[in-house]
């Protein structure tokens, strides 16, 4: 089936810039000669410096703009002349803050800021990114999230995703041209330690696999998820419409460990066989004590990440194969092994 497709803007507006996803979009924006500008925010001089060895290969092109975006002040110096034939990446959030209000400083009210700044400046395509936490976890293993999955936030990340997401919406219907993908679990290069961390857990065995890892995952390789990303920019039919961005299937946990496993090896290191086997009750336990301890405005990402584990989190990339013509590519154990080979040659110990 042929998808329309728009040109690439003269203009891209990229946030989040020095992050996970923001990395590896601005190499393949960087490599494409249509863009011909590039303006992108960062949070500070450190994610500028972050930022600039891929940005000199386009220095004629590109701008970097530096302060928080939950300040409109910034946001509007992002947007400054920008001009109509613009699109916006929106990939800027904060997963696990110190702080609970930081989600929501960043998540919705930077949204809220971003979505009034492109309406204004008239851009031709404001492209968010968003999750799964919207949407809560599966009922059952069976289960997947569909494109039309109601909002079931996990937790206060899950409501404040949720919020940008309404925020957008709400700004689709006061005309700004928008769409939102929706990826889960990502991997691959330019990772942050935490996904360092996952590898050495599971070189040691000692990652955690609750009651049997019978749950389900729905994971994205980051390359996967650009790729879905700019479609849901350039494809005009995406107008005011989510598209779940995820790897061909979702993977047993067991199988993701598995894996993981087998990639490493494959890659030279030494894994120890096994993985640290809980029950449901440890999972439950950890998702409770997440739940109070948020309450208080604070954050505890070894619980949170832990109670999380209990739960599938699966959804259908369906409509985004049909009308974004999105058709993942790598799978999981090519992309760990690339994500390691990427560890290895930035000196990261895993």
């Amino acid at each position: 089936m042929s998808v329309d497709r728009w040109p690439a803007p003269s203009t891209t507006v990229v946030t989040g810039a020095a992050g996970w996803l923001g990395q590896a979009l601005l190499h393949r924006l960087v490599a494409d000669p249509a863009r011909q500008r590039i303006r992108v925010l960062v949070r500070d001089n450190t994610e500028a410096d972050a930022v600039k060895p891929v940005l000199d290969a386009a220095e004629a092109r590109s701008q970097v703009v530096v302060g928080d975006i939950a300040n409109p002040r910034t946001v509007d110096q992002l947007f400054d002349g920008v001009g109509a034939d613009c699109d916006v990446l929106h990939t800027a959030g904060v997963i696990h803050p110190q702080r609970i209000q930081h989600l929501f400083d960043v998540n919705t009210t930077g949204t809220e800021h971003m979505v009034t700044a492109a309406a204004k400046a008239g851009v031709r395509r404001f492209t968010h990114v968003s999750s799964n936490s919207p949407f809560g976890t599966n009922p059952h293993p069976d289960d997947v999230f569909r494109a039309d999955e109601p909002y079931h936030p996990y937790m206060a990340y899950g409501r404040s995703k949720m919020q940008g997401e309404l925020a957008v919406f709400a700004a689709v219907e006061g005309g700004l041209d928008a769409s939102i993908v929706r990826p889960p679990w990502f991997y691959g290069p330019f990772q942050p330690p935490r996904q360092t961390t996952f590898f050495r857990m599971v070189r040691n065995g000692k990652f955690p696999v609750i009651a049997g890892g019978h749950q389900r995952r729905s994971m994205v390789y980051v390359d996967n998820l650009v790729d879905g990303l700019l479609l849901a920019e350039l494809t005009p039919q995406a107008r005011g419409k989510g598209y779940w961005i995820a790897d061909a299937k979702p993977y047993l946990v067991t199988e993701i460990v598995d894996t993981v496993g087998r990639a490493l090896r494959d890659e030279g290191f030494s894994v120890k066989d096994g993985a640290l086997r809980l029950p449901a009750l440890a999972a439950r336990v950890a998702e409770v004590a997440d739940g109070l301890i948020q309450g208080t405005g604070r954050y505890q990402q070894q619980l949170h990440v832990l109670g999380e584990m209990g739960h599938t989190i699966a959804c259908d990339i369906a409509l985004a194969r049909v009308e974004l013509g999105y058709d993942p590519t790598v799978d999981l154990y090519e992309g760990m092994r690339r994500s390691i080979r990427w560890c290895v040659e930035n000196g990261l110990e895993l």
